[in-house]
């Protein structure tokens, strides 16, 4: 069993972003990415502090924007994402999830520019997915640092029995697109799937972010498997754990991500790779594909 390690991952992938992002300022091009957040959740307060954190040592321009849920509503929020967009500044806009109920979150990521849309959220970024890999331009993070974690290990795709737990449009859908472009064989389970542990212990690669506390155990895992585990929770003793009993799991696998020190810090290192993509098409460094 080896530790796949997120945060030696991220910081290998945040030194070659710094890299670019140098070679940009030496163009005057300063990549920039303005995080709107609306209310105190503390999960979004700490996802935010990560994000700044990264962000200025990879060199790129930081802007938080904050808001109480009492000054913003849907219009509002739509029209400061508008602003945004036509801002020549900014090259990437992130809107920090969840929000107000009272917000409407479907408008509001539709309202974000595809080109300036580094969560990789709206339908046009989720969309191009489907084409190829050529077209994960601006994937969505976590799937992404996913990918960069195997991609990292040399473990092979190609082939691969690949079953995700969890089908949300943030991770679980986009995780399968991205590993059927690169050929396994992909099953996605959701809530109302039947034998759920039948599915799991078929899997060469098994992905897992449902949000349950040690969700999957070892049972549902079959020997040698390749274990992704998305989910953050906090156990019953009080402290951070996955949605894999990682201790009984861990044993069975060939390769398994630690939480925390998995696949958190990736998503926020993709999401830097991310920004400094979409910089690089919006100061015209290269030529956009075409869908």
């Amino acid at each position: 069993m080896q530790i796949l390690d997120g945060k030696k991952v991220s910081q290998e992938l945040a030194l070659k972003l710094q890299g670019e992002v140098a070679t940009f300022k030496a163009q005057n091009i300063h990549p920039k990415l303005t995080i709107i957040l609306v209310g105190e959740d503390p999960a979004s307060e700490s996802y935010v502090r990560s994000k700044k954190k990264l962000a200025e040592s990879v060199g790129l321009e930081f802007d938080l924007i904050r808001y109480t849920p009492e000054e913003m509503d849907t219009a509002q929020l739509i029209e400061k994402i508008q602003e945004l967009n036509n801002d020549q500044k900014v090259h990437g806009i992130l809107v920090q999830l969840p929000l107000p109920k009272h917000i409407y979150e479907p408008e509001i990521i539709k309202a974000i520019d595809p080109k300036k849309d580094v969560d990789g959220f709206t339908a046009y970024n989720l969309g191009k997915m489907f084409l190829s890999t050529d077209f994960e331009e601006l994937a969505p993070c976590t799937p992404l640092g996913v990918i960069r974690i195997l991609e990292s290990y040399n473990i092979d795709i190609l082939g691969k029995e690949a079953v995700v737990v969890g089908a949300s449009n943030i991770v679980g859908k986009p995780m399968g697109v991205m590993l059927l472009n690169r050929k396994a064989t992909v099953t996605i389970c959701n809530s109302k799937t039947r034998d759920l542990a039948a599915q799991t212990r078929r899997a060469d690669i098994l992905v897992v972010a449902v949000g349950k506390a040690k969700f999957i155990t070892a049972d549902m895992v079959k020997e040698g498997a390749v274990v992704i585990d998305v989910g953050i929770n906090r156990g019953e003793d009080g402290k951070i754990c996955g949605d894999v009993d990682f201790e009984n799991v861990a044993p069975k696998t060939s390769f398994i991500t630690p939480v925390p020190g998995g696949c958190g810090p990736m998503t926020v290192a993709c999401l830097m790779e991310n920004v400094v993509k979409a910089a690089r098409r919006l100061s015209g460094l290269t030529t956009e594909k075409t869908s």
